[in-house]
């Protein structure tokens, strides 16, 4: 199996055993000890444990988050994943308050690969469409 093949088997492994089933021990085995994860929330963690604890409090926040990944591309080392983030703010997200409030929001995440583990994630969500869902900034789209 060609490399670009390899690393887009490993991030579908990262989707479902992480992020669809929750599986935090799959951490070790995913991502390298020293993998750097950035998120357009402003997080930075750096290995397994960091990327548990963001893992954990993203899942407090919905506690019924779906991840689908909609498309990959994959390249050597780097994979890009297009994906929609949907669940129910029931808990509280880097400083928001719980609203309640159903969302769906789009992303890309961007992995680099090294060694058959994750050492670099950068993830991108739309987090304007996020605010406004959740009632933190006006719906613009809908003003006149």
């Amino acid at each position: 199996m060609a490399t670009a093949e390899r690393n887009r088997t490993l991030i579908h492994q990262y989707f479902h055993e992480l992020w669809k089933g929750g599986d935090l021990i799959a951490a070790d085995t995913l991502l390298a000890p020293d993998v750097a994860v950035r998120g357009s929330l402003g997080i930075t963690v750096r290995g397994p444990d960091g990327f548990r604890t963001y893992l954990r409090t993203v899942q407090t926040a919905f506690p019924d988050l779906r991840v689908d990944v909609e498309g990959l591309i994959a390249e050597g080392d780097r994979v890009a994943a297009r994906v929609r983030y949907s669940g129910t703010h029931l808990g509280p997200l880097f400083g928001l308050a719980p609203s309640g409030r159903a969302v769906s929001y789009p992303g890309i995440t961007l992995f680099r690969v090294s060694g058959g583990r994750i050492v670099e994630i950068w993830s991108i969500g739309d987090t304007l469409t996020l605010v406004t869902q959740v009632g933190i900034f006006p719906d613009l789209a809908g003003a006149n």
